[in-house]
């Protein structure tokens, strides 16, 4: 019989907020980035964030296929997945200007796939996450259900956090360009924490 355990360990709920929170400040940056190339109305806004949906819904599938195939190394992926974010993150800032000042003009249609193409791999990295560690807190719990609500809450409430601070804190302080990269960090801290945790338990 499985022993109850706590659904998340606070290293493990504080990567997952960690990452929370740098997605909403990638997508809002990013978000101002391709406006040069999609335009500013609410047709650009929907197709944006409607990559952003898509890629995460992938990423689900993905996260959740990985965590059934390999459930032992489960936590590993999650420090894979979040350092391939974080290094995408590095380099979107002159990736994104670069696309968007060669392509401005576009269709709207060639600039939606162009934009889909430029977020798609990203926002799947983003996506996988959250299968990985509900399937890792599932292992501990026993409970679905309280691993789901409880990585689902501290997840959304580093997003609710990013976006306050992207909207009304860190631009005020740092450019695009340093948001981003604060974000790429917040995902590196988060791969490094995950990494320390995945050490002491093989230890």
């Amino acid at each position: 019989m499985r022993t109850a355990a706590p659904a998340a360990s606070l290293p493990i709920a504080a990567a997952f907020f960690l990452s929370g929170f740098a997605a909403l400040v990638y997508q809002l940056a990013w978000q101002r980035l391709l406006f040069v190339m999609v335009g500013v109305d609410i047709e650009s806004v929907t197709i944006i964030v409607s990559t952003f949906m898509l890629g995460l819904g992938l990423g689900a599938v993905l996260g959740g296929w990985l965590a059934d195939r390999w459930p032992t190394r489960i936590l590993l992926a999650f420090c894979i997945f979040e350092a391939a974010i974080a290094l995408y993150g590095l380099a979107s800032v002159d990736l994104l200007q670069t696309c968007a000042a060669l392509f401005a003009g576009l269709s709207r249609a060639a600039a939606a796939t162009l934009s889909f193409g430029l977020l798609i791999l990203p926002t799947i990295c983003m996506g996988a996450t959250l299968p990985m560690l509900v399937a890792h807190a599932w292992q501990r719990s026993g409970n679905v259900g309280v691993s789901t609500g409880a990585l689902y809450f501290v997840n959304t409430l580093g997003a609710a956090c990013g976006a306050f601070a992207i909207g009304f804190l860190l631009l005020y302080w740092m450019d695009l360009r340093q948001a981003v990269w604060l974000a790429a960090g917040l995902n590196g801290t988060a791969s490094l924490v995950v990494a320390g945790a995945l050490r002491r338990r093989v230890a």
